[in-house]
């Protein structure tokens, strides 16, 4: 029975994103092209200065090193690129492999640490951005998610007991491996210490990771804003922080590229007031869809021209042997440097 409302829940999902796609494709000559490029290029802009905080937290914690910073963001937008049209996030592999293999001597921990220092300030945004949106009355509360026509999110918010499970399930997974590797690998600790440097240097970090950061925000804000006038629902302060929650919850769901189905779902019931449902559902696929395009683009021509790789698949091949070569390394007691 499970499987077969599954199954339903699915198809009506699908069903849902694929009416939203017509309608977009149908509504075109309605969209504000001026207002759409100004969203896109802001956009751009969020990742670009998100990029120069993640090289500002690599170059604290190789100080020795010369690391330039535009290969650091051909590997952020080459993992947002990603991200935006394959699920599960395999992007972040790309990234870490990226930036990993333009520092001469450097390691996965400490540059995968380096990458998790920016949720120290996204989280604190994140949360402040959940509230305001609960807030409003429009936004579905969690028990009401099971409601929404979008089979990943409404299929963890209706079987409850399977959340908890998978939930409490990879918690023992997480709590497993850090024992295990507190133990058997105090290198690897030193490591992910060395990638999370620049937050022992509060000036430091404020100045060069939390003002770029905040910077981001404004520029994403910005984004869409343009965007939510390109498809006619109305760019405002309040609006643009609801599309900031939609995105927070559909990214805590990766099972489909950019939250894909969530973000439209989420959208259409938070904009139900505001907006005619076919206007928002464009917005919703019209809105993906330049992003995913725009970040795909400039994420691949940044893997071809800066790392001179043909695609994002050949990408993941070289980072796997790159980390089989380093895994075998660490057994002899030597650390590799990347060969590409």
């Amino acid at each position: 029975m499970s499987a077969l409302l599954a199954s339903t829940s699915i198809g009506q999902s699908l069903s849902s994103f694929f009416d939203a796609v017509g309608q977009f494709f149908g509504d075109l000559e309605a969209v504000h092209w001026g207002a759409l490029l100004l969203g896109l290029l802001f956009f751009g802009l969020n990742l670009t200065l998100r990029s120069r905080a993640f090289f500002n937290s690599l170059r604290a914690a190789y100080p020795a090193s010369v690391i330039k910073w535009r290969r650091i963001w051909g590997a952020y937008f080459a993992a947002v690129g990603f991200n935006n049209v394959v699920p599960a996030r395999g992007g972040d592999i790309i990234k870490l492999f990226l930036a990993r293999s333009s520092i001469p001597g450097s390691s996965y921990p400490t540059v995968a640490a380096a990458f998790f220092v920016e949720a120290v300030f996204d989280v604190c945004v994140g949360v402040l951005v959940l509230i305001f949106a609960f807030t409003q009355g429009v936004f579905p509360k969690p028990p009401a998610f099971s409601k929404l026509n979008s089979f990943d999110i409404s299929y963890l918010a209706a079987n409850f007991r399977f959340t908890l499970f998978l939930i409490t399930a990879l918690t023992i997974a997480a709590l497993f491996a850090f024992a295990v590797l507190s133990v058997r690998a105090r290198a690897f600790w030193a490591r992910v210490r060395q990638g999370m440097t620049i937050l022992s240097d509060r000036p430091r970090y404020l100045r060069e990771v939390a003002s770029l950061q905040a910077l981001g925000w404004l520029c994403r804000a910005a984004a869409f804003w343009f965007m939510l006038d390109a498809f006619r629902v109305g760019g405002s302060v309040t609006n643009v922080l609801l599309v900031f929650g939609v995105n927070q919850v559909a990214g805590a769901v990766p099972l489909t590229p950019g939250g894909a189905g969530v973000q439209q779902a989420l959208l259409v019931k938070v904009f139900s007031t505001s907006a005619p449902t076919a206007v928002v559902a464009a917005y919703s696929v019209g809105q993906q869809l330049a992003i995913a395009a725009f970040t795909a683009l400039v994420g691949l021509g940044a893997v071809i021209f800066i790392f001179r790789f043909r695609s994002f698949k050949e990408v993941l091949h070289a980072g796997r042997a790159s980390r089989d070569a380093e895994r075998e390394a660490e057994r002899a007691g030597v650390l590799l440097e990347d060969p590409y």
